[in-house]
């Protein structure tokens, strides 16, 4: 702080140089919040390209699962592909069998009909009972397990047999 000539001037100089002291003060205070601003500025840039960079791991991180699943997915759906179609190969031989298992009912029904007529009174020792698995309990005759089985046969070629 400088010091007063004695005249009115010196105290006008006195506050001009306290003014003086005080704006350098204020320049240091204005130069220390510039510097807080500019290490608060690189600070939040800081962070901000750390978060970026978490982003974008983040979203390498999805791209990666995104392609696991869609190979899981993929591979899925093969085996759902194979799997109905062995679903359909099963089903329809299964109607196959159906169908023969109606058949051979219808045959040996037939069958029996006929020992009836041909053997009235012989034809209770003879005639066999189907297992308890077989849906429609009927009689089976030794003399015809051996002939072939057609998958559809008329009236006429049950006659055949």
């Amino acid at each position: 702080m400088t010091t007063s000539s004695g005249n009115s001037s010196g105290a006008t100089t006195t506050t001009t140089t306290v003014f003086l002291t005080l704006g350098s003060e204020d320049g240091d205070f204005t130069l220390l919040m510039n510097q807080r601003k500019r290490k608060r500025m690189e600070s939040n840039r800081e962070s901000a390209r750390r978060s970026r960079m978490r982003k974008q791991m983040h979203l390498n991180e999805l791209a990666v699962t995104k392609a696991q699943l869609t190979s899981k997915n993929a591979c899925l759906a093969t085996g759902i592909a194979v799997a109905s179609g062995q679903l359909a190969a099963i089903d329809a031989e299964n109607s196959i069998l159906r169908a023969q298992l109606v058949e051979l009912s219808r045959r040996l029904d037939s069958l029996n009909d006929i020992l009836s007529w041909v053997r009235p009174g012989q034809s209770q020792g003879h005639v066999y009972t189907s297992p308890d698995w077989f849906p429609n309990q009927r009689d089976w005759n030794s003399t015809y397990l051996n002939q072939p089985i057609a998958a559809a046969a008329t009236s006429h070629d049950m006659l055949q047999y």
